[in-house]
C-alpha cells in the first residue's frame, strides 16, 4: 500500500476509532449517536465525513433504511493497524531509525517465547522472500544461531 499518511484532527480519529470499532458501516446518524465522549456539534458530522472522504480515511459501503429514507452507510478505508504501520513509516522518513528501534524495543519487552518464535519464522519467511527476489544475497535460516553455537 503506498498511501501518505494524511493528518487527521481529534474528531476525526474519534470517527476512525468508532468505524474500526463496528462490525458493520455506520450512518452519520449512527455515528453521531454512538461518539458519546464528543467534543463536536453533531451537525459537525457532514463535514467531518466529507473531509475524511477526500483523505480517503473512509469510504462509502452502501445504504441502510431509516424511517422513511435510506442512509449512505460508511466504513473505514484501512484497518487500525494499517493507519498505525502508515503512521510510523512516516516517521520513519524523518528518522531512519524509527523503525529498527520501535522493533528491537517491541522485541526487547516481549516476554512470549512462542510470539518469539513466530517473529522469528515471520522474519525468515520475509529474508527467503527477498533472497529469491534477488534482493539478499545467500540466507539460510538461524545462520547467526549456528554461528554462535
Amino acid at each position: 500500500m503506498k498511501k501518505k499518511i494524511k493528518k487527521l484532527t481529534d474528531s476525526e480519529k474519534q470517527v476512525l476509532n468508532l468505524l474500526w470499532d463496528s462490525e458493520e458501516p455506520l450512518t452519520s446518524t449512527e455515528i453521531v449517536n454512538l461518539c458519546t465522549n464528543r467534543t463536536w456539534k453533531p451537525s459537525y458530522i457532514h463535514i467531518m465525513i466529507n473531509s475524511l472522504l477526500s483523505k480517503e480515511m473512509i469510504q462509502i459501503d452502501g445504504f441502510k433504511k431509516t424511517t422513511k429514507n435510506y442512509a449512505r452507510t460508511f466504513k473505514a478505508s484501512m484497518s487500525r493497524d494499517e493507519w498505525n504501520l502508515l503512521q510510523v513509516k512516516q516517521e520513519q522518513k524523518s528518522n531512519s531509525k524509527t523503525l529498527s528501534n520501535l522493533f528491537a524495543t517491541l522485541v526487547e519487552e516481549e516476554t512470549n517465547p512462542e510470539l518469539l518464535d513466530k517473529l522469528s519464522e515471520i522474519l525468515d519467511h520475509r529474508k527467503k522472500e527477498l533472497c529469491e527476489q534477488g534482493h539478499w544475497s545467500e540466507f539460510s535460516p538461524h545462520e547467526n544461531d549456528q554461528n554462535n553455537e
